[in-house]
């Protein structure tokens, strides 16, 4: 295929196009008898489904445009380049966490992946009230283990340089995550929509001037921190599970960053799905005790982060940041001790930060979340978005004034319990 000139996939001709390569014959038997399906239900891509005789494997490919907008937006094919890198670097740095790769083409923007079965993507099972042992673990493993080796805590300098500057061409993602995710929601920016109902609280937001800085702040912080590479977009649509397994996929935001971004988005789409509970309760208060669950998973996130950020620190910080030589190898452990406690502060600052803005973008931005846009109720969407909202800004604020999670999730059950609409 890498021969031919860019073409999107159907499914009435993959078999033709895909069938002689042999990493994808070998997993799913003769094309003669594939059966294809097309499942693709995010914002940018094509995504398929080949069954066959000897097993199943996912072909994704890029769009020449945004898929969610149509050929008005347009993005190049190249950022499937990136996905597929960034899947490498995390398999080798968090292995079994993400799906197995088996073809690439670069011309044709399309990876060919493990199929996961019977995994279903974390935020339809966070709607249904599914319960998943290990979730927060899992998460805050690779949190720790993909941000800590892909740093300068970690990685030799030559190496660390290189990726840097591969994946600083990732572009025009990088400007869709600067617009659309820290400036957008505080302007009426054309391509954003929200909930009627919110309109009161939507002006007070957008007349904020704290709340702009504090946006603009991590927006600086996340064009200017290159810390380490960055899944970009790790939100709970980027995690499939099963009862027992949890994968992290879609990484093509790839970039380098700081920390605590990844984290923060991630821990904010699950705070979101705690307030959005209500809007899909069987009835009334029926989903109290999975918003607890929910909330001990968001603490085992960070917690799990914070005690593997530890154990790698002690035993593989060999990169250009902090040595050995300057510290253990001169008899002061306690002052690289100090210098992690005083890095994990500077990571949970951030955190919050980021936490808090994605909040806000995912109600007020262009794209949304389908915890609160599948409550078909209006007054009841508004009222669980006017929660998460006034959350995040608490967070994007106040990140400095939080001395630990408890804090976080005690102010967030304290919203939880308010009408601000």
């Amino acid at each position: 295929m890498s021969d031919e000139s860019y073409e999107a996939l159907r499914p009435d001709t993959l078999a033709e196009r895909l069938g002689a390569i042999d990493a994808i014959r070998k997993r799913v038997g003769d094309p003669a008898s594939w059966q294809v399906r097309e499942v693709g239900d995010g914002n940018l891509n094509l995504v398929f489904i080949i069954d066959g005789a000897a097993g199943s494997v996912i072909v994704k490919q890029a769009l020449p445009y945004v898929r969610l907008v149509g050929e008005a937006w347009p993005l190049p094919l190249r950022r499937a380049f990136f996905e597929y890198n960034a899947l490498v670097r995390q398999a080798a740095r968090d292995p079994g966490a993400v799906p197995e790769l088996f073809h690439f083409d670069e011309a044709q923007a399309m990876v060919v992946m493990e199929f996961l079965s019977p995994h279903v993507i974390l935020r339809k099972s966070l709607m249904e009230g599914r319960r998943h042992p290990d979730l927060g673990a899992v998460l805050g493993r690779f949190c720790a283990r993909t941000l800590f080796r892909g740093s300068d805590l970690s990685m030799k300098t030559a190496q660390r340089k290189a990726d840097l500057a591969l994946f600083a061409g990732n572009v025009e993602l990088c400007d869709i995550t600067e617009n659309l995710v820290f400036s957008d929601p505080y302007f009426a920016a054309e391509m954003n929509h929200h909930t009627p109902g919110l309109d009161p609280i939507v002006a007070r937001l957008r007349a904020d001037i704290d709340l702009k800085i504090a946006a603009q702040h991590m927006k600086a912080a996340f064009a200017n921190n290159a810390e380490t590479l960055l899944h970009g977009d790790l939100h709970t649509g980027s995690v499939m599970v099963s009862d027992s397994e949890t994968r992290v996929i879609d990484p093509e935001f790839a970039t380098y960053g700081p920390m605590g971004f990844d984290i923060g988005m991630l821990i904010a789409n699950f705070l979101m799905a705690y307030y959005a509970q209500p809007g899909h309760a069987e009835a009334p208060g029926a989903r109290a005790d999975y918003q607890e669950w929910i909330l001990s998973v968001v603490d085992e996130i960070w917690a799990t982060f914070s005690d593997e950020f530890t154990r790698l620190w002690r035993s593989e910080r060999t990169g250009i940041l902090y040595q050995a030589s300057l510290f253990e190898d001169q008899g002061h452990g306690f002052g690289a001790e100090q210098a992690r406690i005083e890095r994990l502060a500077a990571i949970w600052r951030d955190t919050l930060g980021f936490c808090g803005i994605e909040m806000h973008r995912r109600t007020l931005s262009l794209a949304h979340i389908a915890e609160y846009d599948q409550i078909a109720d209006e007054a009841s969407r508004a009222a669980c978005e006017a929660r998460g909202l006034v959350l995040g800004r608490a967070l994007a604020v106040g990140r400095a004034n939080f001395n630990g999670m408890a804090e976080v999730l005690g102010l967030a059950r304290q919203i939880n319990g308010e009408d601000y609409l």
